[in-house]
This record gives structure tokens, sequence and C-alpha cells, in this order.
């Protein structure tokens, strides 16, 4: 089981956009898929909520979600055996003990930033915990930054390019800001699965981030 976690201690960095669409990309490959969203706003599983039954299904777990049963968290949130890749849709304001719970057993990390100076001094901020105190590189942990809702002559974008290309952290893809996302989001469905050639741009970007994912640490992606 693959696991990759979605995460940035920021909130409105899209950390939904990019779990809910690689969990259909997943989906619509013939990978069994879980979905988990410990977000509060439970954004992921309300998308999953407007997915229909003819799309490829994604078994989305609402992780926030307070129980009066007996039930045990850590049963409530198993997921189907034959589960082969899990999304993690982490919340914003993680503390340092939700992050060594969220760091177990995963296998990749994407964190989404905006290109802002206030969001690229936070992600920067983050990176440097997650270096030192969630100490990745010994677990073996392989992270990478997605630049989100980017316009691509903006000086912003300029501006965190520079920034990304000093950091020693693969620079994995950038995401254009187009109101498809949110056509997707709101039909419960992923960007590649639009039919129409005006996202053709959109889906070669995520191709960069889906290559990544299935590349060895040792091989460096960057698009900076």
């Amino acid at each position: 089981m693959n696991r990759i976690l979605v995460l940035n201690p920021k909130g409105g960095c899209g950390k939904t956009t990019i779990a809910t669409n690689l969990a259909s990309y997943y989906a619509c490959e013939g990978v069994v898929t879980a979905l988990l969203d410990y977000d509060p706003q439970g954004s992921s599983v309300r998308w999953a909520g407007q997915r229909s039954g003819d799309k490829p299904p994604v078994h989305c777990v609402n992780a926030c979600e307070k129980h009066k049963t007996t039930m045990t968290k850590s049963w409530y949130l198993r997921i189907p055996a034959e589960t082969q890749q899990v999304i993690i849709d982490a919340p914003a304001g993680v503390s340092s003990a939700q992050l060594q719970e969220y760091l177990r057993n995963v296998n990749s990390i994407i964190i989404p930033v905006m290109p802002s100076s206030i969001d690229v001094h936070a992600m920067a901020r983050f990176i440097e915990e997650l270096l030192l105190k969630g100490k990745v590189k010994q677990r073996g942990i392989k992270v990478g930054i997605v630049a989100n809702r980017v316009k691509a002559k903006t000086n912003s974008y300029k501006s965190l390019t520079k920034f990304l290309s000093a950091i020693k952290l693969p620079f994995v893809t950038s995401l254009r800001d187009t109101q498809y996302y949110v056509g997707a989001a709101e039909h419960g469905i992923g960007i590649h699965e639009i039919i129409t050639n005006h996202v053709d741009v959109d889906r070669e970007n995520w191709k960069n981030l889906y290559e990544w994912l299935q590349t060895p640490e040792a091989l460096r992606h960057s698009t900076g």
C-alpha cells in the first residue's frame, strides 16, 4: 500500500484540490484508492459525495468525524484490504505531535504553496520543521513542492520559483489558476476527467507530478 500525504500548515493553499485530483487519477487508472480527509472543513468528503456512480470509485473516509459509538477511531479509519493507494488530505495548523502521527508509514509528501510572500515564508518555516523534527530523509520519505493557482507571468510567481530553486527539495510542477478546478470539484471529478482540450495544458502539468511520485528519491524531478 502506497501512502501520499498532502500537507501544509497554512490554509487556503489548495491541499484538497491536489488530494482529490490525485485520488480520481489513480482510481481512473484502475488503482484501488482511498482518500482520508483529516480537514475539519470536510472538502474532500464533499467532493467524494458529488462523485457519480458511473465514475471509478474512491473510498473516502471522514477522519475528523466524531462518533458516539464504541467503535474505536482506528477501526473506523480502516480502509478496504485491497486498497493500493491512499491519499491523505491533512488539515491546516498541524502541531508537532500531529505531524509525527501523519508521517507514519507515508511514502511521499506533497507540499502545495501559493505564489505569495506570506505563503513562501510560511512554507520555509514548515520545511525546516519537516526536515529537522519530522526527519523525513531518515524515514525515507520523498518530499516535493507543487506551486498552486499560478499565473506564470506575475512577479510573485517569479519570486516563488527563485526561492524554490534555492532549497534542497524538488520543485515538481506548477498548476495554473483556472476555474476548471472549481467545476471539477463541484462534480466530484478530477481535471483529467474533464472532456475538453482546454485542459490539455493542465493535464500535462499533472503528468509531471504523477511521474515524480513513481520515481525513486534519487531521481530528482524539477520543473523550476
